[in-house]
C-alpha cells in the first residue's frame, strides 16, 4: 500500500544517478523501519529535465511517501530519516535531498487489483 515516489533532476548528481538502485535502496530502507511490509511497497521514479531550485539548476532528489494514516509523528520521522540516509549514501554529490511523508485517508483511498 505505501507509495514511494522519487522525483529527481536529470543532472547534478555527479553522473552517479541510478534510478533502479535508488528505488531498491529506498524500498529496502522503508521496509527495514518496520512501518510497512516489503510486499506492500510500491516505488516509482520520475525524471525532470526542466526545473529550478531557488532560481538555480542544482541537482535534486525529492521523495514523497504516501501511507495510510495512523502512524505517529515519531514513526514518520523514522521513515523520513531512513530514506534520507539511503539517498545520501547513493547520491553524495546531489545538492538537495528531501523526503515528505503524506497521510492517505483510508476512507477515500480506493484501488482495484485485477487478479
Amino acid at each position: 500500500m505505501p507509495h514511494i515516489v522519487i522525483e529527481h533532476s536529470t543532472d547534478g548528481h555527479g553522473g552517479l544517478f541510478d534510478a533502479t538502485s535508488l528505488m531498491q535502496a529506498l524500498h529496502d530502507a522503508a521496509a527495514a523501519t518496520g512501518m510497512m511490509q516489503a510486499w506492500d511497497i510500491k516505488v516509482r521514479a520520475m525524471a525532470y529535465v526542466d526545473y529550478l531550485l531557488a532560481r538555480e539548476r542544482d541537482g535534486f532528489c525529492h521523495v514523497t511517501v504516501s501511507m495510510l494514516e495512523g502512524r505517529t509523528p515519531e514513526q514518520k520521522v523514522a521513515v523520513s530519516e531512513a530514506l534520507r540516509a539511503a539517498m545520501a549514501r547513493l547520491l553524495p554529490q546531489t545538492k538537495s535531498l528531501s523526503v515528505d511523508i503524506r497521510d492517505m485517508d483510508p476512507v477515500a483511498y480506493k484501488k482495484r487489483l485485477n487478479e
